[in-house]
């Protein structure tokens, strides 16, 4: 919901952790009263560095700008009071170990993070949990006020007809892709290698010779190897089944697991902490070595299925549904869908060339509408080597948005744009409605609401 953004920075990617006040603060001042809440200078300061760190823009003066939307912010707080607005802790914890792994992996590592705020880890956890379940709770208000809004088509056309055609975003060149991937035989001897490499590490650590974490961080080929293995707080659902399975059985954080294969290499894994049905674990990822023997088979492999296409002896849509290795993309002929978050296409089949698998995107980029590419290597969303070809199905070059080719698009700008009046206008009632005070040093701002100053 775009609109929530417009009038609050603090969203969860705004989130910030109050610093650690030192003996050689000045007392504190308040500078803006809403109704029985008070917002401290100490507030308004926090936020803009946490802004600009970010490289977020501000409107204007960031001491009118920021005190107006922490105003707002305590405007939504006392309406999820009267509209009795629940929070589920376990959403609050989820989004807490997201962002707390987030920002060690920002800063490096726990160490740093503490260093960086001056407190320790579990002081960063208690702000950023008082202030997750705050916004969740400003989000529960604006669902339950603002979230159902839906137009008619002609309600669209009008608004899409009221704006200046230079307001309106520009698309980028978008490509729809269907593709066909061959995985290369792994031999036995080299997934033997791995295995064995992996007993070893499990033998050193029962033995006491070397860590886990340290292990992880020489050897483990997943990001996480940085972080000593160690994943973060995570449900099952958010790990692959295998993995899993195995992580989940674990009950003693001395304990190392078998050797467990799943979709991304193999693992080994150690239990760190569990809280009801979320779990922190350490793994070691190691992938078997794909000979280049291997990788010529599945080109191979691809290249004919090519010359069956091309001689029309199948279709492409066949030969992804039966004769495709790719899980994601058989079931559905083959048609990639873009998942990337935030992105204006996000669940559709379009992608923007930033959008696309490197390796797709060097070959899509010079693609023409219904041309079959020639098999090439590709690294998959697992980090494994595969073989590959892929069609372009649709081609739309870059262009200023428009209702006939982006009609989606611009049906959500017009409902957020009625989703904003709609917030703007319950604001300004509210803000009529609520005893307000703002200090004298601090008056003289344009803010984006009226009646602040009674």
């Amino acid at each position: 919901m775009k609109y929530i953004l417009q009038i609050l920075f603090f969203s969860t990617a705004f989130i910030a952790v109050r610093p650690a006040l030192s003996q050689n603060n000045v007392i504190d001042e308040i500078v803006w009263v809403v109704g029985d809440e008070a917002i401290l200078k100490s507030e308004v300061e926090e936020y803009r560095k946490e802004i600009l760190m970010q490289n977020q823009r501000i409107e204007g003066d960031p001491y009118c700008f920021i005190p107006e939307q922490l105003a707002v912010r305590k405007l939504f707080l006392d309406q999820a009071k009267i509209d009795s607005i629940e929070v589920q802790e376990v959403n609050v914890n989820r989004q807490l170990e997201y962002l707390i792994n987030e920002y060690i992996a920002s800063t490096g590592s726990v160490e740093r993070l503490e260093e960086y705020y001056g407190k320790s880890i579990a002081g960063i956890r208690e702000d950023l949990r008082d202030q997750i379940r705050e916004q969740q709770l400003v989000e529960g208000v604006q669902q339950k006020h603002f979230g159902n809004v839906q137009l008619t088509p002609s309600e669209i056309r009008k608004y899409y007809n009221s704006l200046p055609q230079d307001s309106l975003p520009f698309i980028q060149t978008t490509l729809e892709v269907q593709i066909i991937t061959a995985e290369p035989k792994i031999p036995l001897e080299e997934i033997d290698k791995v295995k064995a490499r992996l007993r070893e590490y499990t033998d050193q650590i029962n033995s006491g010779e070397r860590e886990f974490s340290t292990l992880a961080l020489l050897h483990s080929e997943d990001p996480s190897a940085m972080k000593g293995g160690e994943l973060g707080f995570m449900n099952r659902s958010q790990l692959v089944p295998e993995f899993a399975n195995v992580a989940f059985a674990l009950s003693d954080p001395k304990k190392v697991s078998n050797v467990v294969e799943s979709e991304y290499g193999f693992h080994i894994i150690q239990l760190i902490e569990r809280r009801g049905d979320m779990g922190n674990f350490r793994h070691i990822l190691l992938k078997p070595r794909v000979p280049q023997e291997s990788l010529d088979t599945a080109l191979v492999r691809l290249d004919s299925i090519r010359s069956g296409i091309i001689g029309k002896k199948i279709t492409f849509d066949e030969a992804a549904t039966y004769l495709s290795a790719d899980k994601e993309t058989r079931n559905n002929k083959g048609i990639m869908v873009n998942n990337t978050p935030r992105s204006l296409n996000a669940g559709t089949p379009r992608f923007a060339l930033n959008e696309l698998n490197q390796d797709i995107a060097k070959i899509a980029g010079e693609m023409q509408e219904g041309e079959i590419s020639d098999p090439f290597i590709m690294l998959n969303d697992k980090g494994r080597q595969v073989a590959a070809m892929i069609r372009i199905t649709a081609r739309n070059e870059g262009h200023r948005a428009n209702i006939n080719n982006d009609y989606q698009i611009v049906k959500q700008m017009a409902e957020e744009a009625r989703k904003q009046k709609l917030v703007d206008e319950w604001l300004q009632k509210k803000i009529e409605q609520t005893y307000v005070r703002i200090d004298p040093a601090w008056q003289g701002c344009e803010l984006k609401y009226k009646g602040w100053l009674k």
